[in-house]
């Protein structure tokens, strides 16, 4: 989980030491872990016209749904069982691998270890299907918005991402059978007490009217948290526009800024938040 933050704070091109000598720092806290903003289920996109692969997917998931291997793999990640990982075995796609987009910045459904190397529930699954088609997986790692996108365009074959199934993605990809529920929850800094006696999304969402143009919500773009927070009328989220919604390549990245004070609150999904901020603030 460490690599993971450290990752990401490379790619954005800032120095881990000058975020650790910044006066603002403090820890974060799910606020309200247990109202959750929204409902949703996670599932594997792939193209519309890969009919065949679909029905090969659904077939593998619910025979280890089935089976209870499902979600067993899943829960592993959860209490820090888990030992997969996985480095591509090239440098690019070759003929006839199973390519996987993914943003590997998302525990624990895919993230980097310590090694360098792709870990996570969807990894895991990801090569468990490659190994029943018979092919190997190559795993593309890019921004969570242009998952979709590239599997339109026939450069991925699945997407596995913990992307939330919803209707206005149904218009550019299938999914396959969903495998995880999860739902948006709110982050903010250990002594903000923004949220404390919030019991109801209600309630927590009157919070969130109550603010202004000065105050910034992090999420990550392309993702629900980004779509709930900003509004937007194809995934049926009004949004709240009286603040402001800044999106992110990264949850971590988002949970970074929050930390060193440089946002009010993170919108992203529970148990990413749940470990992103068990892990900053180690």
């Amino acid at each position: 989980m460490k690599k993971l933050l450290l990752t990401a704070l490379a790619v954005a091109g800032t120095a881990v030491t000058a975020l650790g000598a910044m006066g603002c720092s403090g820890a974060v806290k799910v606020s309200v872990k247990d109202i959750e903003l929204t409902s949703e289920e996670y599932a594997f996109a792939v193209a519309k016209d890969a009919k065949e692969l679909l029905a090969q997917v659904n077939t593998y998931l619910t025979e280890w749904k089935d089976d209870g291997s499902l979600n067993n793999l899943i829960n592993s990640y959860f209490d820090g069982k888990a030992e997969f990982s996985y480095s591509n075995k090239t440098s690019s796609p070759q003929e006839g691998d199973f390519v996987v987009a993914t943003n590997a910045y998302f525990p624990p459904f895919e993230y980097y270890n310590d090694n360098s190397e792709f870990a996570g529930a969807d990894i895991e699954i990801a090569y468990n299907i490659a190994q029943k088609l018979g092919k190997t997986l190559y795993v593309k790692d890019m921004n969570f918005d242009a998952i979709i996108p590239s599997i339109k365009a026939g450069e991925c074959h699945i997407g596995m991402a913990g992307i939330t199934v919803n209707e206005e993605r149904k218009k550019d990809v299938d999914f396959a059978i969903g495998y995880y529920e999860s739902a948006q929850v709110i982050t903010v800094r250990e002594d903000d007490t923004t949220f404390d006696g919030c019991t109801t999304v209600e309630e927590a969402e009157a919070k969130l009217k109550a603010q202004d143009k000065n105050y910034t919500v992090g999420t990550q773009a392309g993702t629900t948290g980004f779509m709930y927070s900003n509004g937007d009328e194809g995934f049926g989220y009004t949004g709240f526009t009286n603040l402001t919604t800044k999106a992110y390549d990264t949850g971590a990245l988002a949970m970074m800024d929050l930390k060193n004070g440089k946002i009010n609150a993170v919108i992203l999904d529970k148990q990413p938040s749940l470990m992103i901020a068990e892990s900053i603030n180690k």
